[in-house]
């Protein structure tokens, strides 16, 4: 059994769909996106839709973790207005759920209930990684936790495999001090959307690159 784990998503639906088609065996491998399915993208509702077709059809063998961008969500809904979030691209997602009559509660009961991390004995997989400064790195809330984190990661003596910042080069990018693997590739800049194939011992088995379809981005 091997891992394939796609990096952010950011309502990229087509990109996304097409990556995971093409390269995902559910029959031989768990599938995680390591958060922040929604926001940028021009599909989000249907990211949102085909991520919760996913889950229901292969159980335990799909895995959605929760990232900055879904705790903006549940800090508008539950405790907002989240006004910084709605000028970054919070009204735009707004916008595409009233156009197809997706209710907000969906999204808040779907995101509420994403994991911050996967891990095993040799791999460890969260949105932003856990950093040499974090007391707690499981904190929602914290600059230095697994959903916001932008500091010096730590080698927690197992493979990390992260997103949240797009990498500069637009390919995944490893760093040998924390033994990390950053596969955020900006797919809504756009450029595309990565994933990596792992052994469940934490082999690199293959990068996966998948450019950005034109239509997911563009007016």
């Amino acid at each position: 059994m091997n891992v394939l784990v796609v990096g952010d998503v950011h309502g990229c639906y087509h990109t996304f769909r097409e990556l995971v088609e093409a390269n995902w065996n559910p029959e031989q491998e768990v599938l995680v996106q390591l958060g922040d399915l929604i926001d940028r993208g021009n599909f989000v509702p249907r990211t949102l839709q085909y991520a919760r077709e996913l889950k229901e059809q292969y159980g335990e063998q799909v895995v959605f973790l929760k990232g900055n961008h879904e705790f903006e969500w549940i800090e508008h809904v539950l405790r907002g207005p989240n006004d910084n979030w709605l000028r970054q691209c919070g009204q735009d997602t707004l916008d595409q759920l009233a156009q197809v009559n997706m209710e907000y509660e969906t999204v808040t009961s779907w995101v509420e209930a994403l994991s911050l991390v996967w891990e095993n004995d040799h791999v460890f997989i969260s949105h932003a990684g856990v950093s040499l400064a974090a007391h707690n790195p499981l904190l929602e809330d914290s600059e230095v936790g697994v959903l916001w984190n932008r500091t010096p990661l730590k080698d927690i003596g197992k493979l990390q495999i992260i997103g949240h910042t797009p990498c500069k080069s637009g390919k995944p990018e490893y760093d040998e001090s924390s033994h990390t693997w950053n596969i955020d590739t900006g797919v809504y800049k756009p450029n595309g959307l990565s994933a990596i194939r792992v052994s469940l011992q934490g082999e690199v088995l293959q990068l996966v690159y998948q450019p950005t379809e034109e239509v997911d981005v563009t007016s």
